[in-house]
């Protein structure tokens, strides 16, 4: 047939139900981010709130795993009825890192109804830590572009590597020289130093959306195990299983040809011996890693200022060299992503493509949108913490950061209370205060007139004090 009227005939017989299954595909995911949408406005309210840690903060990232540790407590199964009926989803939380014009602070937006969740591990690691509901800052600026007064650049960072190889954490970073105080040189300290230097009309904002997972993603770590040691497990295809079980005719094509070699047999690979230090590493880091509880994260970036003020090549620089102190060549690392979602454009239709972008990633990080941009990669409570803590003061001296006063001491539980003695007692109570008060009022006079009298007689008498005495 003329090459038409295959294409035709194909098409009326097959092709249909590629397009379809696409069509149906894409009705899907439409209907069910309506759902979604739905549930959310009915079921969900988020609140912000502000972490300040005491002064002389000396806890190392591991609080902060811990913290992540008991925030796996959020996650919760849904079914396929409440998935595709209800539109019911697994929530995220949000811990942000903000700087406006220098001025710092560490934020985490949650669902109210975890507010209690949030609170008690950031309270069981850092006691004296002050906890507020703050308004949102994105407010504060434009949130479409192009604008007359504030321009924007923004990138969602991604994992250089397949997400089973972990990237640089935070016990790589510690040197064992000098006090023991310093020796862990706390890869915030650049990032601090960068947000302390924004000026008035500069903003610099960094979301990490954390979202808790099951177990489900361990097998993927297995198969990336395999693939190092080049093992290929059996295949057990609705294909091959048919295969078995037409013995008969098998044997009939193995009496013809012989043995066949058995593809689908299991390979075991290489030996642990056989394999190169670059490799036993890949394979231990893969394992150190599937041990620990782990997260769906996605990292957006956003620096937004006035125009006249604009320092890309400060601040856009200065984040990119931060992402690059955890990259593990050998392992993992984390990038911007370039392609999709960083505010830049090249060839045809630049301007417009452009705009789109900036557009795009201000409504996702304003939304804290975990579903739009690159799919989220999986980093475990080590990695999260590595990339968001608390910087440790004798090794980060940035003085913009929000930090609690200090200390507070609870006041003794036998201690009375006026509002809780009877009325009368009360009253006598107070009327004796300020007789007493009244009383002192009236000594401390006489005794500094006393004093002033005694310093004029002292100064008169010139009683050998020397001249040159200093005062304070």
């Amino acid at each position: 047939m003329p090459a038409g009227q295959m294409f035709w005939e194909f098409f009326i017989n097959f092709g249909w139900m590629i397009i379809a299954v696409v069509f149906l595909y894409g009705i899907s995911l439409i209907y069910l981010q309506k759902i979604r949408s739905q549930w959310a406005a009915k079921n969900l309210k988020f609140i912000i709130l502000a972490i300040d840690v005491p002064k002389g903060n000396e806890q190392s990232p591991k609080a902060v795993e811990n913290m992540f540790t008991y925030l796996a407590g959020a996650h919760g199964s849904v079914n396929f009825f409440e998935k595709w009926f209800e539109g019911k989803f697994q929530v995220s939380f949000s811990y942000e890192i903000v700087s406006l014009e220098g001025y710092t602070q560490f934020l985490i937006r949650t669902p109210i109804e975890f507010r209690n969740l949030i609170e008690t591990s950031v309270y069981s690691q850092y006691p004296d830590a002050e906890i507020s509901e703050v308004d949102d800052y994105v407010d504060t600026v434009p949130h479409h572009f192009p604008d007359e007064d504030y321009d924007i650049w923004g990138a969602e960072f991604m994992q250089g590597n397949d997400w089973p190889f972990p990237i640089k954490m935070y016990q790589e970073f510690e040197h064992k020289f000098g006090e023991s105080e310093t020796q862990f040189k706390d890869p915030m300290a650049s990032l601090m130093d960068l947000c302390s230097s924004l000026h008035e009309g500069e903003q610099l904002w960094l979301q990490f959306i954390v979202i808790p997972i099951g177990f489900d993603w361990l097998a993927d770590t297995d198969k990336a195990v395999d693939k190092i040691l080049g093992k290929k497990k059996k295949q057990n295809s609705k294909a091959s299983k048919f295969i078995e079980l037409m013995g008969d005719a098998s044997e009939a094509v193995y009496s013809i040809w012989g043995d066949i070699e058995n593809k689908n047999s299991d390979d075991k690979g290489l030996s642990m011996q056989e394999l190169t230090p670059k490799q036993k590493k890949q394979i231990e880091a893969i394992h150190l890693k599937a041990s620990k509880l782990a997260f769906e994260l996605k990292i957006r970036v956003i620096y937004v200022a006035r125009k006249d003020l604009l320092n890309r090549s400060k601040v856009v620089n200065g984040v990119v060299g931060y992402m690059k102190q955890f990259a593990a060549l050998d392992l993992n690392n984390l990038k911007p992503d370039v392609k999709l979602t960083m505010t830049k454009t090249a060839y045809f239709n630049k301007y417009k493509r452009l705009l789109k972008k900036k557009n795009a990633i201000m409504a996702n990080y304003v939304a804290r949108d975990d579903s739009a941009g690159r799919n989220p990669g999986i980093f475990n409570i080590e990695e999260l913490a590595t990339l968001w803590h608390f910087p440790i003061e004798a090794n980060v001296k940035a003085p913009m950061i929000q930090k609690a006063p200090g200390r507070k001491a609870d006041a003794p539980s036998e201690l009375p209370i006026i509002n809780d003695i009877a009325s009368p007692v009360a009253e006598m109570f107070t009327d004796d205060i300020l007789k007493k008060n009244t009383n002192n009022d009236k000594k401390a006079d006489i005794t500094q007139s006393g004093y002033e009298k005694k310093n004029e007689d002292d100064a008169g008498s010139n009683s050998g004090i020397p001249d040159n005495l200093p005062f304070i």
